[in-house]
């Protein structure tokens, strides 16, 4: 059973996607109407596909990893299975997707630019703390991950065929 610290790590590290998914788009939109036509299908599509991948890749953070998303409250487990086995930050994949469809569901080009930004900071964040932090606390682990998992797209198998 969890203790009641864990629930609260848990709780707290839902700081992060409650800030980049609602708090922000709530700041730079003004309107909220959903709009008719094939963008809110598409756009319902891709938020309930990213809350999937976000939901279950937090909880392999939880689960195999044994801590949250938080930077105050990492992993000390490096997690390479279910989605982080295909690309190396599915979590922030999950994210842009939400975006993506919150963007279509209210035809909102701020929402869309909102995403932009997000993955560019996340990308800077990336190269410049997360990996080398990576490589420093999992070592050899982490750099033959990171040899065999890219960073965004997954590698398509039948491209090494062809080779």
């Amino acid at each position: 059973m969890k203790s009641a610290g864990n629930i609260l790590k848990q709780i707290f590290s839902l700081i992060l996607p409650v800030t980049v998914l609602i708090l922000v788009p709530l700041s730079i939109e003004s309107d909220f109407s959903v709009k008719t036509g094939w963008f809110l299908p598409a756009g319902l599509i891709l938020v309930a596909t990213g809350l999937y991948i976000l939901v279950r890749t937090i909880l392999l953070f939880s689960l195999v990893g044994k801590g949250t998303l938080a930077p105050w409250s990492p992993t000390i487990k490096l997690v390479t299975s279910g989605m982080y086995s295909y690309v190396r930050n599915p979590m922030i994949t999950g994210v842009l997707i939400i975006l993506t469809g919150e963007s279509a569901v209210f035809l909102s080009i701020n929402i869309l630019i909102w995403a932009v930004v997000f993955f560019i900071i996340n990308n800077i964040y990336f190269l410049l703390y997360e990996e080398p932090n990576l490589k420093l606390k999992f070592g050899q682990e982490y750099l033959q991950y990171k040899q065999n998992v890219n960073r965004w797209l997954p590698k398509i198998k039948f491209l090494k065929l062809m080779k």
